[in-house]
């Protein structure tokens, strides 16, 4: 009995190794096509060092704004000298041989995973799909295509929204006293881990619709749940040691908990019920 219960554990565990090798060597190709662009991918990193994002451009306008509507306060405050004063440039430092090496290493594997995210999500769809059944199984191709999606868009909200307000935030601390200096793996290893983190946030909405497609969640189970959402998100931000990455890690999450529960209601598995039996 023992021996018929273990063969199909360990043909699980090979299974397991077959999607694991194809997984490995798809980010291996993956980051191989994505290492000519990780300086590319660096110098965008860079940007909010310089100022160069959409928070210089909005700060711009709302002065300008307040010199039309409001002359005095803008002599008050001294808002023209704030505005024309140059942007510093700052650049990223490094004090071990081999470190800028390594983070371009890093950068072109986080990359090369992104590229590749397709094959991923295929490769867990097929590990899985044993145990669906044939109408379940035809889900494969909207769930790699939203899965891959949604992960990207995640990336690219927290590159573009995110990342810029937490640097800009960071640089507020300059004086006379206080200068920047930013070594380059704490500054690349902060980012990378962060577009992870949302990336992985944007797909709460992609799972739970593949679970309420399957009957497993429905919108009635996560409707009155909200509130230990609310702090199952504030315990996650709790792991990230400054306030500012604290919010903006816990505020999306939650707001994906909130995308997920009308996912449910929308999409999720009708339930039929049967004249006269009880509700």
């Amino acid at each position: 009995m023992s021996e018929e219960r273990s063969v199909p554990f360990i043909e699980h565990l090979v299974e397991l190794r077959k999607r694991l090798i194809i997984v490995a060597f798809a980010v291996v190709v993956g980051m191989g096509i994505t290492w000519n662009f990780s300086e590319a991918i660096l110098k965008f990193i860079e940007k909010p060092l310089a100022g160069q994002t959409y928070l210089s451009g909005m700060k711009e306008k709302a002065y300008l704004e307040v010199k039309y509507r409001a002359p005095a306060l803008y002599k008050y405050f001294k808002l023209e000298q704030e505005l024309n004063t140059p942007s510093k440039k700052r650049v990223l430092n490094y004090s071990a041989p081999m470190e800028p090496f390594f983070m371009q290493c890093k950068i072109a594997m986080l990359s090369g995973f992104t590229l590749v995210l397709p094959v991923i999500f295929l490769q867990l769809w097929l590990f899985i799909s044993p145990g669906l059944t044939r109408k379940e199984r035809r889900m494969v191709v909207p769930f790699v295509t939203a899965a891959s999606i949604a992960f990207c868009i995640g990336a690219l909200f927290f590159l573009i929204i995110i990342w810029p307000v937490i640097i800009n935030f960071s640089l507020s601390y300059e004086s006379a006293e206080l200068q920047s200096w930013f070594n380059i793996s704490a500054y690349v290893n902060f980012c990378l881990r962060l577009i992870l983190v949302f990336g992985l946030i944007f797909e709460l909405p992609v799972l739970t619709l593949l679970l309420s497609r399957f009957g497993i969640l429905s919108y009635k189970m996560l409707a009155p749940q909200r509130k230990y959402a609310l702090l199952a998100s504030s315990i996650i931000a709790a792991f990230h040691a400054d306030l500012i990455t604290m919010f903006v890690i816990m505020v999306p999450l939650y707001l994906m908990y909130e995308v997920s529960i009308w996912v449910a209601l929308a999409f999720g598995k009708k339930i039929e019920t049967v004249p006269g039996a009880p509700n």
